[in-house]
């Protein structure tokens, strides 16, 4: 079951997000690996804060954990929404009985790969790998299927 988010100014995320996938024209990927999950390598995430657009939401999480600034590139905005439940270790940061998230997905082409300024509080590691290598490395199954359908893969059921 998934409820609202904690009242305003709570510290409880919102169960909204979005998921940047970072990629240049050859379709080198940009990973990052979480500084808490060490193994768990992603696109950049990041949840809505108050009632802040989503493509917003896009271009600050991106700026956070990379330091790449959307306005000099095309974010795209690919009207399509994953559900999924939220892994139980992270439920904590959710109001009481949120157990599923509603992700937005966007893509960003970045004309050449460039050196990321990682937030370390947030990422240990990154790295780009070409699609299928970046795709498999992936431990979320919407970020993985972002990727291969970013490469003109099928739509998985």
């Amino acid at each position: 079951m998934t409820s609202p988010a904690g009242p305003p100014g709570s510290s409880y995320k919102q169960p909204v997000s979005v998921l940047v996938v970072i990629h240049t024209p050859a379709m080198e990927i940009l990973l990052l690996e979480r500084a808490a999950h060490p193994g768990y390598w992603q696109s950049v995430t990041g949840s809505r804060e108050g009632d802040e657009a989503l493509g917003h939401t896009a271009w600050r999480e991106v700026l956070e954990e990379t330091g790449i600034d959307c306005r000099q590139h095309g974010l795209r905005d690919w009207q399509q929404q994953n559900r999924y439940e939220i892994f139980p270790q992270w439920r904590h940061r959710y109001a009481p009985g949120v157990t599923e998230n509603v992700e937005h997905v966007y893509s960003l082409c970045l004309n050449e790969k460039q050196t990321p300024c990682i937030a370390p509080d947030e990422h240990r590691a990154w790295c780009w790998l070409p699609w299928q290598e970046a795709a498999a490395r992936c431990f979320s199954a919407s970020n993985r299927y972002a990727i291969e359908a970013l490469a003109g893969q099928p739509a998985r059921s």
